[in-house]
């Protein structure tokens, strides 16, 4: 089994949340190239981007894994491999693979870069696990379907040599492990091809048949409603459990959310999985101030029930607006800090920096700017001049 300090895997869109991922804590990031991943409009990256990504990484001790994850068509085997050498030679620390064929040809091909299995490929026994280390995986993503219970099953009945990591934080999709033809059917977008449109959040109403036209919305109670919307993930109670099992990788989901997100999120399960103790109003205070649709334990107890979704907090919308950024010390106390939303002079905001703690910080009653004007406000893409205790990186939030 293995010996290494447990990981905290975070998602990057593009390559600024890569930088945002490993700035809040991250031990390494997962992201897509151009093609061949399950997320088609994440931004992510061109070849180029994902050399300079990995080579930001590992300048820093950090690790970079590439999704390769889709289930390609015959004629696309040619360019996947292409693109798979490519990063290989971009120093890949591993490619993160869902389909049978896709792990044969990459081992035929003599590409020595380790391969993890993704959540897609719904593992839910050891005996699979194993299978899939034997075939060569260094590693396989539990599916997000699995009790503790089950987990520590697998654990226990593992290979020594194989690595486990799980889900503990992000949308989930209610259909098994990812594989659905919803937004096939409904749009023409294909879900397991990195293209899933989320049909599962929209909003609809019902039709009785025998009375064409007359539209019934689909109503909540203060549980929410239960046809596609499922709950977002926290399992932080469950985070020094699992780690107590041996599992290698703690994995956080959001390649398509926002910067604000990642740092929120990843600074967070920093704490958790360093042993810091928070207690259940100030981690929902925490993961509340990110958009979500309330969070829940998933299947960790055995099953979803309405419990599950009252105990693991409230939600639907953000409790906090993304307004600006430090960008860099300028001299002494004095930050200059990138304004990312309309702010005013004198406003209260929350200030969250790459440790994960928050503070309380008042705006000047007048901003200076870094080009010498002044002004009682300030809008996207302004850089303005802050002077207190800051660390560059550190989000500045309206509550």
């Amino acid at each position: 089994m293995s010996c290494k300090k447990s990981e905290l895997l975070a998602p990057a869109g593009n390559p600024e949340k890569l930088i945002w991922a490993e700035k809040y804590g991250a031990d390494a990031v997962y992201f897509g190239v151009d093609r061949f991943s399950l997320r088609s409009f994440a931004g992510n990256f061109s070849i180029d981007e994902a050399a300079k990504g990995l080579e930001y990484l590992h300048k820093r001790g950090k690790r970079g894994y590439v999704t390769l994850n889709i289930y390609p068509d015959s004629v696309e085997y040619g360019d996947l491999l292409k693109t798979a050498g490519f990063l290989e030679d971009c120093g890949a620390d591993a490619f993160i693979v869902s389909d049978f064929g896709v792990i044969t040809a990459l081992k035929k091909a003599g590409l020595k870069v380790p391969l993890h299995i993704s959540t897609q490929a719904n593992t839910v026994s050891w005996q699979t696990v194993n299978a899939y280390f034997d075939y060569g995986a260094k590693r396989v993503n539990l599916a997000r379907e699995l009790s503790f219970d089950k987990i520590s099953e697998i654990a226990k009945n593992r290979s020594d040599y194989v690595e486990l990591e799980v889900f503990i934080h992000g949308a989930v999709c209610f259909s098994m492990s990812g594989r659905c033809a919803i937004s096939d059917w409904l749009t023409g977008r294909r879900a397991n091809r990195g293209e899933c449109t989320h049909p599962c959040r929209w909003k609809y109403s019902v039709v009785e048949e025998t009375r064409p036209g007359e539209y019934m919305p689909v109503g909540e109670d203060e549980r929410g409603a239960y046809i596609f919307n499922t709950k977002e993930l926290a399992l932080f109670d469950y985070v020094q459990p699992l780690k107590e099992l041996g599992i290698d990788s703690f994995k956080i989901e959001g390649r398509m959310k926002s910067i604000h997100y990642i740092a929120s999120v990843v600074s967070f399960y920093r704490r958790i999985l360093d042993g810091e103790k928070i207690g259940r109003e100030e981690a929902f205070r925490l993961l509340n101030r990110v958009k979500n649709r309330g969070y829940s334990t998933g299947f960790m107890k055995g099953g979803v029930t309405p419990d599950d979704y009252q105990t693991a907090g409230d939600g639907s919308n953000s409790e906090a607006e993304f307004v600006a950024n430090i960008t860099e010390r300028k001299e002494g106390d004095l930050f200059v800090a990138e304004v990312r939303n309309h702010i005013e002079a004198g406003e209260t905001v929350e200030v969250l920096d790459p440790s994960g703690r928050t503070e309380l910080f008042k705006m000047p009653e007048l901003f200076r700017f870094t080009d010498g004007s002044e002004a009682k406000a300030a809008n996207h893409s302004k850089f303005i001049l802050l002077e207190g205790k800051f660390e560059p990186f550190s989000i500045l939030r309206r509550i």
